[in-house]
């Protein structure tokens, strides 16, 4: 796939691998078209013909009042932005994004909550529903499931929107965990994290990061990771 540098403007190809941000086939010369959506507490960023980084996390994997710090701090710049009369630059929305991700990463990697998906059962289950439509409904790239959380680097195939392959994936494996947990309830968090990936070098940056979480939280031997490009 042909790719380009940056969020906006004109496409600049790069030959380094896997591109997820395409121009449109029938008009190749065009740059790409970006739509942001607003979800419950973050904006997300979709694109025809793009692969995402997206996270989602257990109900209980989450302290509230980091949830709260993190969407003070956006208000804030969001205001800040406001009352100088202009939007939020895409740098200061990179740089949201970052916070976000760091900020909710450090607490999900230290195991918060009751971790449902240390057990092996609740683990496979995860596994199998985001494996069952890959090359139907979009192209798993890789994934993760971590013991309160699960990354995937996924491409939406046509026809097919991330919000509703996230959607699926939840609720079949909501009703399908508890079940097995034999208890009620919330199971995931209604928000979930997604990444547009820009370029070559961001989808790399996406597949190792998933990869190696596990042993960045000190799970060794962790049975839960896939990579495509790992594959014979």
């Amino acid at each position: 796939m042909k790719g380009m540098e940056t969020l906006g403007g004109t496409p600049k190809p790069r030959g380094t691998g896997i591109l997820p941000v395409a121009p449109s086939a029938s008009e190749p010369n065009t740059p790409p078209t970006f739509r942001k959506r607003r979800g419950a507490f973050l904006p997300h960023w979709t694109c025809d013909g793009a692969a995402y980084a997206a996270t989602f996390r257990l109900g209980d994997s989450l302290p509230r009042h980091v949830l709260e710090a993190w969407l003070m701090e956006r208000r804030a710049l969001v205001d800040a932005a406001a009352r100088s009369a202009h939007a939020l630059s895409e740098q200061e929305e990179k740089r949201l994004d970052e916070r976000h991700s760091q900020t909710i990463e450090a607490y999900l990697d230290a195991g918060h909550g009751a971790c449902w998906l240390r057990e092996s059962a609740v683990a496979q289950l995860v596994a199998d529903a985001l494996r069952h439509f890959d090359g139907q409904r979009y192209q798993l790239h890789a994934w993760c499931v971590m013991p309160n959380h699960v990354h995937g680097l996924v491409e939406p195939l046509s026809g097919h929107g991330l919000s509703a392959i996230l959607h699926s994936w939840k609720l079949f494996t909501a009703k399908a965990a508890n079940r097995t947990l034999g208890r009620t309830g919330v199971f995931w968090q209604e928000e979930y994290y997604d990444h547009l990936i820009r370029d070559a070098d961001d989808y790399a940056h996406a597949r190792q990061y998933g990869m190696n979480n596990p042993a960045k939280a000190g799970l060794n031997n962790w049975r839960w990771v896939w990579s495509r490009e790992e594959q014979p």
